[in-house]
């Protein structure tokens, strides 16, 4: 799964061909199975899981013997994967590639129906500089399926971080880095093509909205209600962080004249839980991201940019995994909990969206609150708060707040200047409340720093306005 180091970039992911739950005339939703934990179900427990959800593809980290065997027979479609330290061992040698497709596929298919490979995950951020040999392994495999006659019905892919994009704001203006075009990124784009497959891509709005609180409204994150984004290029509005990455992500394929090529999002999530500092992990704002995407998904509508092809997405994860490194909210993406209890109830069907608000199994909703009485705190167990002004304090006061976090304070105020994005609504409330959250963020929320001697209070969830909602900028 991509960290979160490596997602500044504000916008980019995608998504299409290979994941189901839904009708034909859809998108489909399939789902991450990553097994680093020491206290997961029995793997014949899990497929049981998956049937009981109506989850009918499922995607791998490895090839595990166990889990191949227990997906047999289950009608459960299932991506199998290559993992980035096998890399340099495929791509000098066929045989070597003909020798895994021996352990690894033909035992189990196709009572056990695998549909994908992925060929390494996220090679280009890999530490241990794999890039150069994705390609050659990635034809190997390809061999290696020819020669076996299981061509035809498995496809290759691999799945890339978003921050392969060079540019992803404006949507429109999306591309590659340079330095990945010639060597890997054209070839395996080539490749794809050639082979009828898709491109995967792990893509997780959230760490773009943890990174620039400051910028990135909540709702705009969630797929929540709010004002959108336009893209300043060819005037489409974006209403969701997801689908303005997508559209960069094609935007980028299109620029590189692979338009045709199909995407699928290998990986999105939302955590449930996260350390102090990740802004915004929480289980009401997980419920709401995955539940809001589901229904985004199962609409059958597409992108702004593509709005006749309909998305096909693999959530991260099915389970929390307790030994996965890093923050807290690597151990927190998965719908269930290892004793296959919900971690928040989402819908993951047609059917089951009828009467679906997001609401997490401990109560707590994804819902913007009333704001509270000057000089209150509002609460909410996401952990992440924001500073918005005051109506009653007066003119004066607000006028005086945004001097001091404008000047003095050195908050960042261009984006409300005569003509900027956050201009409007031309109110001194509503630039108040941009100054003073832009002031509050920079001081690292501390205490003290949402006051202006009572012109401002903190909510902990945000209002659906300007200050936070429009993010057109790159830090």
């Amino acid at each position: 799964m991509a960290t979160f180091s490596h997602t500044l970039l504000l916008l980019s992911l995608i998504s299409l061909s290979s994941l189901h739950i839904a009708l034909s005339d859809s998108g489909s939703i399939g789902i991450n199975y990553g097994r680093i934990a020491n206290n997961l179900p029995d793997p014949s427990k899990v497929v049981l899981l998956l049937k009981s959800q109506n989850i009918t593809r499922v995607k791998l980290y490895d090839a595990d013997q166990s889990v191949l065997t227990a997906l047999s027979g289950s009608g459960i479609s299932v991506t199998v994967a290559l993992p980035n330290d096998l890399l340099s061992s495929a791509a000098s040698n066929q045989s070597f590639t003909d020798t895994w497709i021996q352990s690894n596929i033909l035992p189990y298919n196709p009572s056990t129906k695998v549909e994908a490979i992925a060929v390494g995950n996220e090679v280009f951020v890999d530490p241990n500089n794999t890039t150069q040999y994705l390609v050659p392994a990635i034809k190997n495999v390809y061999a290696s399926l020819v020669k076996y006659d299981i061509d035809s019905s498995i496809k290759i892919s691999s799945p890339i971080a978003l921050s392969a994009l060079q540019t992803s704001y404006p949507s429109s203006s999306g591309s590659f880095k340079p330095e990945l075009i010639e060597p890997v990124i054209k070839p395996m784009l080539n490749f794809l093509k050639e082979t009828g497959s898709y491109l995967m891509v792990n893509a997780y709005p959230f760490f773009a909205y943890a990174a620039n609180t400051d910028t990135i409204s909540l709702d705009y994150a969630l797929f929540n209600e709010n004002k959108g984004v336009t893209d300043p290029n060819n005037g489409l509005t974006y209403k969701s962080l997801f689908d303005a990455q997508i559209d960069a992500v094609f935007a980028a394929m299109n620029a590189l004249n692979f338009s045709d090529i199909k995407m699928v999002v290998s990986e999105t999530g939302w955590p449930s839980a996260g350390d102090e500092n990740e802004a915004g992990a929480g289980e009401a704002n997980a419920a709401a991201y995955n539940g809001n995407l589901v229904r985004r998904v199962l609409s059958g509508n597409g992108t702004p940019l593509l709005p006749n092809e309909s998305l096909n997405v693999f959530l991260f994860a099915l389970f929390n995994e307790n030994q996965k490194p890093g923050p807290t909210s690597e151990k927190n993406y998965g719908l269930f909990y290892p004793n296959e209890q919900k971690v928040y109830n989402i819908p993951l069907t047609k059917e089951a969206l009828q009467n679906w608000t997001p609401t997490a199994v401990n109560g707590s909703k994804s819902q913007v609150e009333t704001p509270p009485a000057a000089g209150e705190v509002s609460t909410s167990n996401d952990g992440q708060t924001w500073c918005v002004a005051n109506d009653e304090a007066g003119e004066e006061k607000l006028q005086a707040g945004i001097d001091y976090a404008c000047g003095e304070g050195g908050a960042d105020c261009r984006p409300i200047q005569s003509g900027a994005t956050c201009y409007d609504p031309n109110t001194l409330q509503a630039h108040a409340s941009y100054a003073f959250n832009s002031y509050y963020q920079k001081k690292a929320r501390g205490s003290g720093t949402c006051d202006f001697d009572g012109a401002a209070y903190v909510v902990t969830q945000p209002p659906s306005t300007c200050f936070i909602t429009l993010t057109t900028r790159l830090d």
